[in-house]
């Protein structure tokens, strides 16, 4: 929980439908608190990798992947910026981690409120629940809000 004054909220981002669901939901939540909100995207290098990777498309021609620190950098500015547009401020973290969870509950140590979607971009169709979603759950110092994307 924070000392200070302001309620502060911690959302995981990664881009995905759940995660911009968590991200609405938490800058409301943020929003009628005129509490802080926090963005927090994580990044991996998968082993053995190297970026930019060039690949050959299948009508050959050459594609330059950007890396996953670019990717999630990406990612973050976009939704910062639309926080701006709509006039909420935020405030955000691209982290370099092994796991998502362990940069989300380092986040949530100052956090009053945690906010995650169900799923995210990895793992495992089918699961109601993410590995990320259930970690935080179960570890983070702060509330948590699980938040589950309105049916289509």
């Amino acid at each position: 929980m924070s000392s200070s004054t302001s309620f502060i909220v911690v959302v995981g981002f990664d881009g995905s439908r759940d995660s911009q669901a968590a991200l609405e939901w938490a800058a409301e939540e943020a929003r009628q608190r005129s509490g802080e909100l926090r963005l927090i995207t994580a990044w991996t290098k998968q082993p053995m990798s190297w970026y930019p990777a060039v690949m050959e498309t299948a009508v050959g021609g050459i594609a330059v992947a950007d890396s996953p620190e670019e990717d999630a950098s990406t990612i973050q500015a976009k939704a910062l910026k639309s926080l701006e547009e709509k006039g909420i401020p935020a405030t955000g973290q691209v982290i370099h981690s092994h796991s998502a969870a362990a940069a989300i509950l380092d986040a949530a140590a100052e956090a009053d409120l945690v906010v995650v979607g169900s799923r995210g971009h990895g793992g495992f169709t089918g699961l109601h629940v993410g590995s990320v979603t259930t970690h935080v759950v179960n570890h983070a110092p702060a509330p948590v809000l699980v938040v589950r994307p309105k049916a289509s």
